[in-house]
């Protein structure tokens, strides 16, 4: 099995599986109920590991990616700049244009409502593939 095949070869949501298991304690518990959130926010979305290691989750393009650091796990969402966040759960890379990030330290609990509509809207803002009219 070449190295390429070894990166790709498992699907990601076993590989997914098995961080959430690696980081053990309240990081995988924190990275597990955020990705049980995802899923019940959009079932159709498609789990993804890439960059060596990064947890992945896209819908007509990156909804979000799951990190997790020694103080946080980092949640951070591709197009966050443009999704409305009235609970104000984004509390990270504020400064920039396009992406945004909810960092969780231990023991915090990100309201579950308000995560999923998040998500929900991130879907939405990648929209449809393009649809010919008729």
């Amino acid at each position: 099995m070449g190295s390429r095949e070894q990166a790709t070869g498992e699907p990601a949501s076993r590989l997914i599986d098995q961080r959430i298991l690696d980081l053990g304690g309240w990081r995988g518990e924190t990275l597990a109920r955020m990705r049980a959130l995802i899923l019940e926010a959009d079932p159709e979305m498609t789990e993804e590991w890439k960059w060596m290691g990064t947890p992945v989750w896209s819908h007509h393009g990156i909804v979000c990616t799951g990190e997790a650091y020694t103080k946080v796990v980092k949640l951070t969402f591709a197009r966050g700049a443009k999704l409305p966040d009235p609970s104000r759960l984004f509390n990270s890379s504020l400064e920039g244009n396009t992406r945004r990030a909810i960092d969780i330290h231990e023991g915090e609990k990100v309201d579950a409502v308000a995560f999923k509509a998040l998500v929900k809207a991130a879907v939405a803002q990648n929209g449809l593939p393009a649809k010919k009219k008729r």
